[in-house]
């Protein structure tokens, strides 16, 4: 059964983001909470960790998993961004939106789609999260906590805990939050792309 953390969604102890910090660097599994919803979230190197995150959600390596950065110029590292791409991602950042670019090299190509060479990013807006990547001095690896066969996002940290947390390694409370997935934009073609509509409005972007 994996560790239960309550930690203070606006300010967060430090003590229990260093513990956690040092689960994910351990190769763990965590559940935590986001601006949109629980995400699933591990280190960005390790290829056990991102095998077993794929595993708990049911997903094969053509479906995108995003890295979550701790602001646009970490982005900047990870994904090729030209100045039309970059004016929609500061006016989405931080925020709920996952935005899809073309991945650089220094991306293991094992976390960018395979047939297209892109990686999901988003920045989040979320102290836990924030704290969290600090602490790592790096992004996290993340994927919405919906299961197989549900239709909605896992919300409630005792329900995920109840339901998976044999599966991870440390389930963090840090409240309900919403049940809206990111709105995910794909910044790869000559216009953006709307992808999915979630917790972010569409026309924060312009779209």
């Amino acid at each position: 059964m994996s560790q239960y953390f309550q930690i203070h969604p606006q300010n967060p102890q430090l003590r229990l983001i260093k513990q956690a910090a040092q689960i994910i660097h351990g190769g763990g599994v965590v559940a935590v909470p986001t601006d949109s919803c629980y995400a699933l979230v591990c280190h960005l190197d390790d290829k056990a960790a991102v095998e077993r995150l794929r595993r708990i959600r049911g997903i094969d390596e053509k479906h995108h998993l995003a890295l979550l950065c701790r602001d646009l110029s970490e982005i900047g590292v990870y994904a090729r961004v030209d100045n039309r791409q970059f004016r929609l991602l500061k006016l989405g950042t931080p925020g709920p939106f996952t935005f899809i670019l073309e991945a650089t090299r220094v991306v293991p190509r094992r976390l960018s789609h395979p047939s297209r060479k892109t990686i999901g990013l988003r920045v989040p807006e979320t102290p836990i999260v924030e704290a969290l990547m600090r602490e790592l001095e790096q992004p996290l690896l993340s994927s919405t906590l919906i299961l197989p066969g549900d239709e909605e996002p896992l919300n409630d940290p005792e329900a995920i805990q109840e339901r998976i947390g044999k599966q991870l390694d440390l389930v963090i409370d840090g409240g309900a939050c919403s049940m809206a997935m990111t709105t995910v934009v794909d910044l790869t073609g000559d216009e953006p792309e709307l992808v999915r509509v979630g917790r972010g409005d569409p026309a924060t972007l312009g779209l």
